[in-house]
């Protein structure tokens, strides 16, 4: 019952996609595709005209989703005017790559409509729609009568949302066309039809089942790449028709509730009093306010502007009209129809949010060998709990069943590039102890039992310099929600490898500093511990084969472990002869023995010694990471310490996030609950923003490089200027590889038009990461392509990252792995002040907010300049306020229980610039997981981290007789936490974080203060539209109690901010002792069994008329028994812990 998605790159043609076109036209009655004839057409004709005047009898009966939103129409506008029908003929994909295949011609590379240019290109397909960006101003409407509808959205009489979604379905002729006709002689037209079933509840094994919502896109011929592009996103559900794929009789893994899109961009001709508006005369103050009537009968409605307009009601059912055909529309109605599933249905939020399970790693050099206490788990010990996974190997190792790339060597293995080989001692202690190995090999991965993981892998830019690479088993799992447009969503998931950039190893003095270097190492460190029973023990050399990098990194940072005169000492290094120490500890070889010296140089300048260290004559090369923009646009480029690697990111977020709260999985945790996430994504809609860089975004120039693409707001570029590019030797070297032998190949590819049936000649366009779309003569800011889901492209990749998990959880390689949320970090996008946006910079890097203060930033979601949208201001409530089709209270209430029922600590991380002076784009953004994935549980902690000087408050200012309430942004990063936990990345922290950036009032206080009046006065206004419109009345008490200090700086009570009594309310211990909260779990249970009696009856309706058909009387058989066990008081005690469902919707 879930939607078929194709992880394979999608061709616009290929004879088998043309034949199955020609099938569904035939089937439909429609011209076919001329000069495409199959042998078989001539045998399947007969049968196709038996199926067509069978559907005619049955007056093309509607399939059963259709027949549930038609019958909520007529329910909905009973009493109206209006009786709107559903297309009884579309054309349905009920097969992936039919719309890509539809959307172009077959004997052209282009098509044209007033609304869309497409193009085929070698590297996939390019549309651009008329508007590159979406607005939100004005543009969401829903129609009255069913639930309340928010005061930032325009309120529509039923009668008019009637005659709109009648004239929606009487487009255009020219609307209906298909392009892939539309060269033809006689061109087919029709509406194209998609069912899709995307993700609403996610499934943790023990808890709770996955669930999916319904929905329908029904769109005029000529926009079926709207379909190609939600199709990629969400996959395929199948044929309507097909009992298989009617959620109706799947009552375990559907949530009852169904959407329906339809695109109608010619309603924007509509007038105002054609569709009934009332005259500015008689309409209310509302409808004023609204738009909603008209004073001149040539007005057209919304202006003439693109809009949305949906009907929806609490049984579960929405209708939306969308009046444009801009890509980003369609996916973020999907969006709003995932959210109103997630409320309605209990249990679940949609998160507008990015994470990923981020795995520290570490550069160990040129040789490593872990270090494990004694009973640590051997290669026997993983081969006998799960002997069908592994394949054993002689000499004591084992390779993942059909995965040789996947090694498992014993605990303590010992790597060495040097010799290219894995060396262990026995692990069972027979053999003599003899030592045994395999060859170390640059295309495996190789495990330990714990799930410790080490590869090889080439220094970038340097491919002639390899190293070693070890990372970690623990995963920490950083969930973005929240964030603004721009504030880093995508980032959190992406490696930080393509901001490092390559420097030279620095050299003050060589004679001195070399001289500094070998006092370092002569030294003995047996002695350094403050507890003198530790002392005199570890008399390892720095350069010694057994101590890492990381060993002699630990050994010379200052700390509390360490006496007073060792931590002077090294305070007392230079910092440049520090970074000595640590270059040639990374390159030393065991067989250069102690002399080491004679391997380094630097080369003499103008007969003066140099200042770039050498190794055996060749440069020797240091990682440096970008983190930020000086004044001037330069780069600030920080050191980075040897033994540090770019984190292994396993991304698990990207824009669209089904999220639950349940008690927790784990034994160990009981008694609390945990966030479980899950994409609901398969194809990212990505902006890649520094790719107009060539080179830069590594990732960017593969994807799009990518055969079978999908993109947006590019510049088609034809051969010429494809050639133009080649023959410029300069500017084509700076592209990555991908990207580069894409320009050459294609500008060296015979020109010629695609062959009607193969499509093996090369296509007529290109699509260059570094080319946006040209409008009104200047760069798209917002080009995009949507991009496999990092996860699923490298399959390699994410089975290493959980294999590493189970093994170090101990479970079967084929054992469910669920994997909570551990830290919670919203970003914001902040701007210094400038025309049209106002000043929103007082956030530093990274700030902690209480709840109380986390959930006005969440109320609020104010944001700077977004290249994605066409203003600045505030998204609403959680970033989704303009997509949200219910009361924004709802999904509040949900954000308030996931914080408080969890209680995770709530971050905040900045975007754009910190402070007026401080450009930072997404460099923080790549930064924080990689802190935080080299914290412990107890660092990370706000409360610990506070107690420790890491976090200080931020506190209110006293500006020419007023407060300034400063304290609202909550407690933020000190100096020492730069220090400390940076200092496990930079070797010199400090200098990255300076003061001016941990504290940007120092930059400019009256900016800072205007950037802190902002944000209190949108605080002030949001919230005040919750009491003017009334959906206050739906918020849970403490939300409802911050809602009314935000607007009016006390609450009902008299409560302020800082009374004891209003922030109790914030605590998991008064959330469970609630009244409220009882009866959100009431209403779950109810709805639940509600549900399930719902599934009962629809499945035995069709038993009654059909035969068992897919097992479908066992299936009622399983309804039956999870209705009878929903209903228990067992159940109910379960759902203590969980978000529960809103208890009344009006």
């Amino acid at each position: 019952m879930n939607a078929v998605r194709t992880t394979d790159p999608l061709p616009t043609t290929t004879p088998n996609l043309l034949s199955a076109v020609n099938l569904r036209l035939a089937l439909l009655g429609l011209p076919t595709l001329q000069g495409v004839h199959d042998a078989e057409e001539d045998l399947v004709a007969p049968l196709l005209e038996r199926q067509r005047e069978l559907s005619r009898r049955l007056d093309d009966r509607l399939p059963p989703v259709d027949e549930r939103i038609e019958a909520f129409l007529a329910d909905f506008l009973e009493g109206t005017d209006t009786q709107p029908r559903l297309p009884r003929r579309t054309l349905t994909l009920d097969l992936p790559g039919l719309a890509r295949t539809l959307s172009l011609p077959v004997d052209a590379d282009d098509y044209s409509s007033e609304l869309l240019t497409s193009y085929r290109l070698a590297n996939g397909v390019l549309h651009n729609p008329r508007n590159d960006r979406r607005t939100t101003a004005g543009v969401f409407h829903i129609a009255e009568g069913g639930l309340p509808i928010p005061a930032d959205k325009k309120a529509v009489p039923r009668e008019v949302f009637g005659h709109l979604l009648e004239r929606a379905l009487t487009p255009p002729a020219a609307a209906l066309e298909l392009p892939i006709t539309s060269t033809q002689a006689q061109a087919a037209s029709c509406f194209v039809s998609l069912l899709l079933r995307p993700l609403v509840v996610v499934g943790v094994p023990g808890r709770t089942r996955e669930r999916r919502m319904e929905t329908r896109f029904i769109v005029p011929g000529s926009m079926v790449a709207n379909l190609d592009f939600v199709e990629g996103i969400f996959g395929n559900a199948g044929d309507p028709y097909l009992p298989e794929n009617d959620a109706a009789l799947d009552p375990l893994g559907w949530t009852g509730h169904t959407g329906c899109v339809i695109l109608a961009p010619h309603l924007t001709h509509v007038t105002k009093q054609s569709l009934g508006l009332p005259h500015r005369d008689k309409a209310t103050e509302r409808q004023i306010r609204d738009g909603m009537c008209w004073s001149d009968p040539a007005e057209r409605y919304n202006d003439g502007k693109a809009f949305k307009v949906c009907a929806r009601d609490e049984r579960g059912v929405m209708v939306t009209i969308i009046a444009d055909n801009y890509f980003g529309y369609c996916k973020k109605e999907v969006k709003t129809q995932i959210s109103m599933s997630a409320n309605l249905f209990g249990g679940a939020e949609e998160e507008h949010s990015g994470g990923a399970m981020v795995f520290p790693s570490w550069d160990e050099g040129q040789e490593f060998a872990n270090r494990y206490a004694a009973g640590s788990p051997t290669v026997d010990d993983v081969v006998s709990r799960d002997p069908a996974a592994w394949e054993s190997h002689d000499l004591g190792w084992a390779s993942l069943a059909g995965h040789p790339e996947l090694v498992l060597v014993p605990t303590g293995a010992r790597f060495s590039l040097a010799t290219r080989s894995i060396t262990w001692g026995d692990e069972a202690g027979t053999n003599g102890g003899g030592e045994r190995g395999i060859p170390f090999r640059g295309d495996t991965t190789y495990l330990d039992p714990t799930g410790f993981r080490v590869a090889m892998k080439q220094v970038r830019n340097d491919p002639a310099q390899w190293t070693i690479i070890g990372t970690s088993p623990q995963t920490t799992v950083c969930h973005k929600p929240s964030t603004v447009s721009g504030g880093g969503k995508s980032e959190i998931s992406k490696s930080i490898a393509d901001a490092i950039t390559l420097g030279n190893a620095y050299v003050a003095d060589f004679d001195a500093d070399m001289d500094a270097v070998e006092a370092i190492f002569e030294r003995d460190w047996a002695d350094r511990y403050v507890d003198t029973s530790w002392n005199g023990q570890d008399h390892r050399p720095i350069l010694g084969s057994d101590r890492s990098m990381g060993s002699v990194i630990k050994l010379l940072t200052p700390s509390a472990e360490f006496s007073d005169d060792h931590n002077a000492f090294i305070r007392s290094i230079p910092p440049h002869v520090l970074e000595l120490v640590f270059v040639i500890k990374r390159a030393y070889r065991p067989e250069w023995g102690e002399d080491w010296r004679s391997h380094f140089s630097v080369s003499r300048v103008n007969g003066r010694p140099g200042n770039r260290l050498r190794l055996d004559g060749q440069q020797v090369l240091v990682d440096m990471l970008r983190v930020g923009f000086e004044s001037d646009g330069s780069y600030r480029l920080f050191s980075l310490r040897p033994d540090y690697a770019a984190a292994v990111k396993v991304q698990t977020e990207d824009d669209i996030t089904a999220s639950t709260v349940v008690p927790s999985v784990d034994p160990a945790d009981e008694g609390r609950s945990v966030k479980y996430v899950e994409n609901c994504e398969g194809l990212l809609f990505q902006r890649p923003d520094d790719a107009i860089k060539p080179g830069y975004d590594t990732i960017a120039e593969a994807d799009i490089a990518t055969p079978g693409t999908f993109l947006s707001n590019f510049e088609p570029l034809d051969r010429a200027a494809a050639q133009a590019m080649r023959d410029d030797a300069i500017s084509l070297s700076e592209f990555t590889a991908p990207m580069r032998n894409l320009i050459t190949e294609f500008a060296t590819a015979t020109s010629s038009a695609l062959g009607a049936t193969s499509g093996s000649a090369p296509a007529g366009y290109l699509a260059c990461s570094a080319r946006p779309r040209l409008v009104d003569g200047k760069p798209s800011k917002n080009p995009r392509y949507l991009q496999l889901r990092p996860d699923l492209a490298d399959p390699v990749a994410t089975r290493a990252a959980y294999t590493a998990l189970r093994l170090h959880r101990g479970l079967a390689m084929d054992a469910p792995i669920t994997t909570g949320v551990d830290v919670v970090a919203a970003g914001r996008r902040n701007n210094p002040p400038e025309p049209g946006a106002p000043a929103l910079c007082a956030f530093s890097p990274l700030h902690y907010l209480e709840l109380p203060e986390l959930l006005m930033e969440f109320i609020s979601s104010m944001t700077g300049k977004s290249p994605s949208t066409t203003g600045a201001g505030s998204e609403g409530a959680m970033t989704k306020s303009p997509f949200n089709a219910l009361p924004t209270t709802y999904d509040l209430n949900a954000a308030f229980l996931s914080f408080a029922l969890s209680e995770y600590d709530g971050w905040i991380s900045g975007a754009g610039h910190v402070g007026p002076q401080v450009r930072v784009d997404h460099d923080i953004s790549l930064l924080v997981p990689e802190v935080f994935a080299r914290m412990t549980p107890q660092e990370r902690d706000a409360q610990w981290l506070i107690e420790h000087g890491y976090l200080e408050p931020v506190a209110d200012l006293e500006i020419d007789g007023r407060v300034v309430p400063a304290s609202r942004l909550g407690h933020r990063i000190t100096e020492a936490f730069t220090r400390t936990f940076l200092g496990r990345i930079f070797m010199h922290p400090t200098a990255v974080l300076t003061e001016a950036i941990l504290r940007p009032e120092t930059q400019d206080r009256q900016v800072f203060v205007d950037s802190v009046d902002v944000m209190v006065t949108t605080h002030e206004r949001v919230a005040r539209s919750y009491l003017e419109d009334g959906t206050i009345a739906s918020a849970c008490p403490p939300v409802r109690a911050l809602l009314e200090i935000m607007a009016n700086g006390t609450s009902s009570e008299g409560w302020t901010v800082h009374s004891p009594e209003f922030r109790a309310l914030f605590t998991r211990e008064s959330v469970l002792n609630s009244s409220w909260y009882a009866a959100r779990l009431d209403a779950a249970q109810s709805a639940e069994v509600a549900e399930l009696e719902a599934g009962i009856g629809a499945l035995e309706a069709f038993l009654a008329g059909s035969p068992d058909r897919a097992g479908l009387g066992e299936r009622l058989a399983d309804v039956r028994a999870a209705r009878d066990e929903a209903a228990t008081p067992a159940a109910r005690e379960r759902l203590v812990g969980t978000l529960g469902r809103q208890q009344a919707f009006r």
